[in-house]
């Protein structure tokens, strides 16, 4: 079980190495969508109980289900999440396509030469 939360701070820390220490923008862009994805993962391992039910009411499992059911609340926001990683990725790659555009370069250092 420990094995996910390592598996987290490696995404989480690939993440941020891409985000803080390359040039490139896009190679910026994918190590934020790398960091969403850590959260992803540990946002469904949070949810996660060890042979949990779905957690779908019947007349079985009613009593039951209250104690041994899976979160479904973290799976719900990890949905909602991929959708909102999903426009903003697009919207900063259409940036970052203006951007060469502009100066043909994906050099973080090169974004402040732009002029309007």
């Amino acid at each position: 079980m420990y094995i996910v939360y390592l598996f987290v701070a490696a995404l989480m820390g690939i993440g941020i190495y891409a985000v803080v220490m390359k040039d490139n923008i896009l190679k910026k862009v994918i190590g934020l969508g790398i960091i969403g994805h850590g959260v992803h993962v540990l946002l469904v391992n949070i949810g996660h109980v060890e042979g949990g039910l779905i957690p779908i009411i019947t007349s079985e499992n009613i009593a039951y289900l209250g104690m041994h059911s899976v979160d479904p609340i973290p799976q719900a926001l990890v949905l909602t999440s991929i959708v909102i990683d999903f426009g903003i990725t697009v919207l900063a790659l259409s940036i970052i396509v203006m951007i060469y555009k502009h100066i043909h370069s994906l050099s973080s250092k090169d974004v402040g030469k732009m002029k309007g």
